[in-house]
């Protein structure tokens, strides 16, 4: 097996563990009701953990529409599905540790921008306006919580293996 591909492989599968923990642990219904009532102030610490709670899923609806809830099950789900193709894709190609991390932090970014804006037609107040608009406040919880996925690639790497 040669060097790149073990690299390439380690560094995905981190990548993708690392957002589907975030999402699980951090998008279920009682933390992101735990934030909205909880993290409300100004300080930094406030702000990244309210915005830890974006990709929001549910297990009931809680007095949302279905077409919301709907809609906001898919978005969490595609963010690990575009988080990992991304991964997957330039994977191959980044051999040092700090362009795992880049390469990590980055996905996040684009597979969030690109789970919302594909999901925010779903919704009931469904516009290009607002489409825009979730894509914008995703690109915000990739490069704030992106960087957690960009330290879990970066710190896979796995020495060259030679073959005899």
């Amino acid at each position: 097996m040669s060097p790149v591909l073990t690299r390439a492989r380690t560094s995905t599968g981190a990548g993708v563990i690392a957002i589907l923990l975030l999402v699980l642990a951090f998008g279920n219904q009682a933390y992101t009701d735990w934030a909205a009532k909880h993290a409300q102030g100004a300080s930094a610490w406030e702000l990244f953990l309210r915005t830890l709670a974006w990709p929001k899923w549910f297990v009931t609806s809680g007095g949302n529409a279905s077409r919301d809830v709907i809609a906001f099950d898919i978005r969490a789900l595609l963010l690990i599905v575009f988080v990992a193709a991304i991964l997957g894709m330039a994977g191959g190609s980044v051999v040092g540790g700090s362009g795992a991390f880049f390469m990590g932090w980055s996905a996040v970014i684009f597979g969030a921008a690109l789970a919302a804006l594909l999901t925010a037609f779903i919704t009931t107040n469904a516009t290009l306006y607002n489409a825009l608009n979730s894509a914008a406040a995703a690109s915000i919880y990739g490069l704030f919580v992106g960087w957690i996925v960009g330290i879990m690639a970066a710190l896979t790497r796995r020495s060259a293996v030679t073959a005899v």
